[in-house]
């Protein structure tokens, strides 16, 4: 099948360096790639440039002219606009229904009439993906969707992409939202394009393998490279007369290892560890805390013993950072106790990064200032040293912290909490900006982190693999904990965070071009069930597109949300319950005609 989109020989350079060699990308109908790299290797520039919003030096870019394209960039600009609801419908055509944009908006807790201006970061990132997502395009490129989304508006963005026939080319930190979603992935390592028609599960592997690969070429290199200077000075002739030809092939060889660019190095990540603590690190008994009359925890208990990996997780506003300053002892409850128990020196990972002055350098954040050495579990190191463990350069040294990219600040970040003495470790979103790479040495260091953790974060995978329990927001102040990570919450629930409906969804077959409904074993006959539904589901679904007809005739009223708000949201709500209804009702009816052809011929 010919792509829609493709990009061939994309050559960029910026700064004098190059950042892009050669590079490719093509995707087409209804195609799923997942586009992974270290942090700074050129994902989203490429993905730029496939939105045609930047011109390469070198290479083409072609898209079928009739196919409509849609990109995420990673930073939306929402600028210029007076309504949140202007802004999304800036990105429909005139063929697009806008009363799907109206009912997403609704289903994402977006108001209609809220300034763009004071958006938070999750509010603004739903904003941008709605504009995107309601016109359906045939194209999708998106840029770290799931970043500033809580697990609520994670789950409902999967369930939706799940289900959408656009082809889809993905950058994201979140691995599950990958394993889940693609079904081919595209490595950027090193300015150049490595393609597996598989999809991000089956990756990691892949990669590890061509790396061990490119080693043992980068070792039979290094070994002519000393044959041939072994024969430069003890093969030549008695009169001296060098080959010249060998001569030449020496200064290649040579030349290939000095211009090879190598794979960036993985980080060390060494964790200063305190002395134990004792076996009982944190006790809560039935504590609460309220703001303005509105429940955050109520009535709560937790045992948090040494060794304890303790995720938490919860919707935007839920109260997570409020759970966590309740068990540390940083806020007071409004009832209830909680003791912390002996011994315990607590580091800890701030999630918004308010300690990091941007005029501050990298040098002076580690070491306090006034110093150029850390100390580490007893061993004082140069912090040059240090800074490579978090991949930093040398040339890094005196480099504001305002002028380091995401992924460095919070490298940096874990840079100074992993170097204070601890045995108890609180991280508050600590996969921020991360890229894969990075997020995998973490796991590692937690796993051999001999303290107690406590972690809030919206990634999923990251819990599954560092987490002993997790303490979900129930809703009204109610917090259970479930044993295991989020998956073991989510089997012990029936469904996440974003509640039954969402995870019905995300189980529906996806509704691409590339796949087909699935088809129910063929059988001698319908059954007398199966029949009458099939009768009955056209006259349903005529009357489901009845009521989406006077639903967009009444919500087209532009009055309607100020002179009855309430009657508006019910009808937005309506709307999309309806959409929901018919959604369901074509799949089940498409299902059903197919088994009864197959069954017929």
């Amino acid at each position: 099948m010919p792509p829609v989109l493709q990009l061939r020989d994309v050559v960029l350079t910026l700064g004098g360096a190059p950042l892009l060699e050669g590079a490719e990308l093509s995707i087409s109908p209804g195609e799923r790639i997942a586009l992974v790299g270290r942090n700074g290797s050129g994902k989203s520039t490429l993905l730029r440039i496939a939105a045609g919003q930047l011109t390469p030096d070198r290479g083409t870019r072609f898209a079928q002219p009739s196919a409509r394209l849609a990109y995420l960039p990673q930073e939306p600009d929402l600028a210029g606009y007076a309504t949140t609801l202007d802004y999304v419908l800036a990105g429909l055509g005139e063929q697009d229904n806008e009363y799907s944009a109206r009912a997403m908006m609704a289903e994402l807790g977006l108001e209609l009439a809220s300034k763009p201006a004071d958006l938070s970061g999750g509010e603004a990132r739903r904003a941008a993906l709605v504009r995107v997502l309601a016109p359906e395009p045939e194209i999708l490129l998106l840029d770290e969707p799931t970043n500033h989304l809580d697990l609520l508006a994670i789950e409902w963005l999967e369930a939706h992409l799940a289900q959408s026939r656009s082809a889809l080319a993905l950058i994201s930190h979140d691995r599950r939202l990958l394993a889940d979603l693609t079904r081919a992935t595209v490595w950027l390592d090193r300015g150049a394009t490595h393609r597996l028609d598989q999809g991000f599960g089956a990756f990691e592997a892949w990669r590890d393998k061509k790396l061990e690969e490119e080693e043992v070429e980068r070792q039979k290199l290094d070994r002519r490279i000393a044959s041939e200077e072994h024969w430069m000075r003890y093969g030549v002739t008695a009169r001296r007369k060098r080959n010249m030809r060998r001569v030449g092939e020496l200064a290649n060889l040579r030349r290939e290892r000095r211009e090879a660019r190598r794979v960036a190095g993985l980080s060390n990540m060494p964790a200063q560890e305190s002395r134990t603590s004792g076996a009982l690190v944190i006790e809560a008994e039935r504590i609460s805390k309220a703001y303005g009359g509105r429940p955050i925890v109520r009535d709560f208990s937790l045992r948090v013993m040494r060794g304890d990996r303790i995720g938490v997780v919860g919707a935007n506003g839920a109260g997570k950072t409020t759970m966590i300053n309740l068990l540390t002892g940083a806020l007071a409850p409004d009832a209830g106790t909680v003791r912390i128990g002996s011994n315990v020196e607590m580091a800890s990972l701030d999630q918004k990064r308010v300690s990091l002055e941007p005029a501050t350098t990298l040098v002076d954040a580690l070491t306090g200032g006034g110093s150029d050495y850390v100390t580490i579990n007893g061993e004082r190191r140069h912090v040059i040293g240090y800074m490579k463990d978090f991949l930093f350069g040398p040339e890094q040294a005196r480099t504001p912290i305002g002028k380091l990219s995401g992924g460095e600040r919070g490298r940096l970040m874990l840079a100074k909490a992993l170097s204070a003495p601890s045995n108890l470790m609180v991280l508050d979103e600590p996969t921020n900006d991360l890229d894969i790479e990075t997020l995998d040495l973490l796991q590692e260091l937690l796993g051999e982190y001999q303290g107690t953790i406590l972690i809030v974060s919206h990634d999923r995978d990251f819990l599954d693999r560092v987490a002993t329990s997790v303490i979900v927001s129930e809703g009204d102040g109610a917090w259970v904990e479930y044993a295991g990570g989020y998956s073991d919450m989510v089997a012990q629930r029936g469904y996440g965070l974003a509640g039954p409906s969402v995870a019905l969804a995300s189980a529906k077959p996806e509704r691409t071009a590339a796949r087909e409904p699935d088809r129910a074993p063929a059988r001698r006959k319908l059954g007398f069930n199966e029949k009458r539904t099939l009768e009955q589901l056209p006259d349903r679904m005529d009357a489901l597109r009845r009521e989406l007809e006077r639903l967009e005739t009444e919500l087209a009223d532009g009055e309607l949300a100020l002179r009855e708000p309430a009657a508006f949201q019910a009808s937005m709500a309506r709307y999309g319950a309806v959409r929901e209804a018919l959604d369901k009702a074509e799949d089940e009816w498409l299902a059903l005609e197919m088994l009864r052809e197959d069954l017929e011929s």
